[in-house]
C-alpha cells in the first residue's frame, strides 16, 4: 500500500525525445531535450510540456526550460519560459513572461508560485490580471482558483473603461467582480471620486461603500462620513455617523449623522443632529432642524428645516417649527410660532421673513407678519419689560445691526423712560397707527408715533403691573439661542450613534483594525512565501547560468552529443 502511495506522488514521463546527463552540472539529473515534439510529463492529473527538462527522479522533481506550459484540465492553463517543479509538494515555481490561464481569467506577471494541492497561486513582484470587466494590476498578488477569489496587495490598480480603482488591499471575486478593499483607496469615476480606507464596491454597476475615513466629491458635493453609500445607476449616496456635506459652489456645510445625497436631482436630505452652517457677513449661521433638505441648482438653491428648527450667529437667532430659504429670492422665512433675538430684543409675530441683500451677501431687512410684537428686558430696572406691538413689524438691518424698526397698525407701546442718572422718569404707554423705532447699540434711542397717538408717561407707582403688559405678551427669554451649540436639544446631544460595520461581508470579519493586525496569518495583511520543506527546498534554488545553455547549446566541434531516445518511464 505504502508502495503504491509512493508511486501515486511520482513525475511521470509521457515523452522523453533526447537523453543525455551531465554529472558535472547537473548532478543525479537526467536532462531531455525536443526533438518534433516537446518533452511532456504528467503529475496527478496535470501535464507539463518544455523543450528541456532537468529531471530529478529520486527528489521527484524536475526543471522545465523553453516554452513551457503546464496544463491542469480544462480548468487551468499556465506559459512560461521556466518551472521549477515539486512532485512531493506539488508546488510549482514559474517565470520568465509567465501567463496563468483559469476560470475565465488571464493573470500575468515575470514570476508565479503555483500550488496545486490548494490550488493557489501568488506573485511577490508586479503582476497583471485580466477578466471579462476588468484590468488588475498589483505589486503583490494570490489566487485562490476554487474559490475563484483574488487578493492584491501594495500599489493595487484596476482599469476599467468607467472608472479606475487605486488601493493598498484589496480581495476581488471573479464571479460577482465584488472587490472589498482595506487601508487607503481611491476609486475615480467619470462623475465621482469615491475615497474610503476599507469599503466594498462592486465593479460591474459601479456601486459600493465606505466605513472608514469615507470622502465622495459628488457633483458639486464633497461627502464624507463614518459611512457612505454610493449608487451610480440611481445617482444616489448616503452616509451615516459624523457626517459633513459641503457645498462648494455656495460654501455651505451640512453636517449630521444620516444625510442622503440625490445627484441628479441636485438634493441633500439630513437628519439626526443636522445642521447647516453657511457664511453671512463674515459670520457663520448655523442652521438646524429634525430633518434639513436642499433642493435645487447652485444658483437657485432650496433649504428646509423642519421641526423643531432653530437658527444661529453672533448677534442674531431665533426659532420656528419650521425654515425655508431660497438662494434666489434671498429670502428666509420662519414658519409657524417663530421668535428671533436681535442683542436684547425678542420679536414674535404669525410669522417673520429675513431678507438678504444678493450682491453684497448682507442681512438687510426683517418682515413680522401678523401680531407683530418686540419685547426687551428693561436694562436698568431688570424687572420690566419694553414692548411694543402692532399687525406687521418692519426691520432694517445696517452693517449688520438692525438700526431701524417701522410698527404699523394697531399699534402700542410700554417704553421705561430714565433721565441720565438713570433714575426713571415714567412710563410710556401709547397707541397710535404707527410707531418707528431708531436703534443705537442694539437699543432702543428714538421713538416716533405716527397719526393720533393716544397715551401718556406715568408715574411707576400709577401704574400697576398688571398695566405694564400689552395683551399677548409673552417672554421666551429662557428659550433664547445664546451659542451655537443651544441648536441642539437634550435629545440631539444624548444621541448614541450606531456602529458602523457594513453588510455581511469579508471587510466585517475584522472589522476593528487591531484585529486585523493579531491575525498574522490573514493574506491581506501577509501575504506568506510558500516555502517546501527540505529536501525539496532545492527546487526553487537561483537559476544556473549553464541551465541558459542547455536552451542554446551546441556541440563542441569534431564532437557528437551522447543522446539515447526515450519514451517511457524511466529509471536511473
Amino acid at each position: 500500500m505504502e508502495a503504491d502511495t509512493v508511486a501515486g506522488k511520482r513525475i511521470n514521463i509521457v515523452h522523453g525525445a533526447n537523453f543525455t546527463k551531465d554529472e558535472a552540472q547537473f548532478p543525479g539529473a537526467s536532462i531531455f531535450s525536443k526533438d518534433e515534439r516537446q518533452v511532456q510529463f504528467e503529475h496527478q492529473g496535470a501535464d507539463l510540456w518544455c523543450d528541456i527538462a532537468i529531471f530529478y527522479q529520486k527528489e521527484n522533481r524536475l526543471r522545465a526550460l523553453g516554452n513551457v506550459r503546464l496544463q491542469q484540465g480544462d480548468s487551468v492553463r499556465m506559459t512560461s519560459g521556466k518551472i521549477n517543479y515539486d512532485g512531493e509538494t506539488k508546488l510549482a515555481k514559474a517565470y520568465e513572461d509567465v501567463l496563468l490561464e483559469s476560470n475565465k481569467t488571464t493573470l500575468r506577471t515575470d514570476t508565479l508560485y503555483f500550488n496545486r494541492e490548494k490550488q493557489e497561486s501568488y506573485y511577490l513582484d508586479s503582476g497583471t490580471i485580466i477578466d471579462s470587466v476588468n484590468t488588475l494590476t498589483s505589486r503583490i498578488g494570490r489566487y485562490f482558483m476554487e474559490l475563484k477569489k483574488l487578493q492584491f496587495l501594495d500599489s493595487v490598480h484596476i482599469d476599467n473603461p468607467e472608472y479606475t480603482v487605486d488601493s493598498e488591499r484589496l480581495d476581488y471575486y471573479e464571479t460577482s467582480k465584488n472587490a472589498y478593499m482595506y487601508g487607503p483607496s481611491t476609486i475615480t469615476g467619470n462623475t465621482y471620486t469615491f475615497y474610503f480606507e476599507r469599503g466594498f464596491y462592486d465593479t460591474k454597476v459601479e456601486s459600493g461603500y465606505g466605513i472608514k475615513n469615507t470622502r465622495i466629491d459628488y457633483n458639486d458635493r464633497i461627502v464624507e462620513g463614518d459611512s457612505v453609500y454610493f449608487d451610480k445607476a440611481t445617482e444616489f449616496a448616503s452616509a451615516t455617523n459624523n457626517i459633513t456635506v459641503t457645498d462648494t459652489v455656495n460654501d455651505g456645510v451640512i453636517r449630521a449623522h444620516y444625510a442622503e445625497v440625490f445627484k441628479g436631482k441636485d438634493s441633500v436630505f439630513a437628519t439626526k443632529r443636522a445642521v447647516s452652517i453657511s457664511l453671512v457677513e463674515q459670520d457663520s449661521l448655523y442652521m438646524h432642524g429634525d430633518t434639513l433638505m436642499v433642493t435645487g441648482k447652485p444658483e437657485n438653491r432650496i433649504l428646509r428645516a423642519f421641526h423643531n428648527a432653530k437658527f444661529y450667529k453672533t448677534d442674531l437667532s431665533g426659532k420656528c417649527d419650521s425654515i425655508h430659504s431660497k438662494e434666489k429670492t434671498g429670502i428666509t422665512q420662519l414658519i409657524d410660532n417663530p421668535v428671533i433675538w436681535n442683542a436684547e430684543n425678542q420679536m414674535t409675530g404669525d410669522s417673520i421673513h429675513l431678507l438678504s441683500n444678493k450682491k453684497t451677501e448682507q442681512l438687510d431687512s426683517l418682515k413680522v407678519l401678523n401680531n407683530a410684537f418686540i419685547i426687551s428686558l428693561d436694562s436698568v430696572s431688570m424687572t420690566g419689560y419694553n414692548q411694543a406691538k402692532g399687525i406687521n413689524l418692519y426691520g432694517k438691518f445696517i452693517e449688520n445691526e438692525l438700526k431701524l424698526i417701522d410698527l404699523v397698525q394697531n399699534t402700542e407701546v410700554i417704553y421705561y423712560m430714565y433721565n441720565d442718572d438713570d433714575e426713571l422718569i415714567g412710563i410710556d404707554k401709547t397707541t397710535c397707527s404707527k410707531i418707528s423705532i431708531t436703534m443705537a447699540d442694539n437699543d432702543i434711542e428714538n421713538l416716533t408715533f405716527f397719526t393720533n397717538p393716544e397715551g401718556d408717561i406715568f408715574p411707576e407707582k400709577e401704574l400697576p403691573p398688571e398695566s405694564r403688559k400689552l395683551e399677548g405678551f409673552v417672554w421666551r427669554g429662557d428659550e433664547r439661542i445664546l451659542t451655537k451649540d443651544d441648536i441642539f436639544d437634550e435629545d440631539d446631544n444624548n444621541m448614541v450613534l450606531p456602529i458602523i460595520r457594513g453588510i455581511d461581508n469579508p471587510i466585517d470579519i475584522d472589522a476593528e483594525e487591531e484585529d486585523r493586525e493579531r491575525n498574522a496569518g490573514d493574506p491581506v495583511n501577509r501575504i506568506p512565501i510558500l516555502r517546501p520543506a527540505s529536501p525539496s527546498q532545492a527546487a526553487n534554488r537561483p537559476e544556473k547560468p549553464e541551465e541558459d545553455q542547455l536552451l542554446n547549446q551546441k556541440p563542441k566541434p569534431g564532437e557528437r552529443p551522447k543522446l539515447k531516445k526515450l519514451t517511457t518511464d524511466s529509471k536511473e
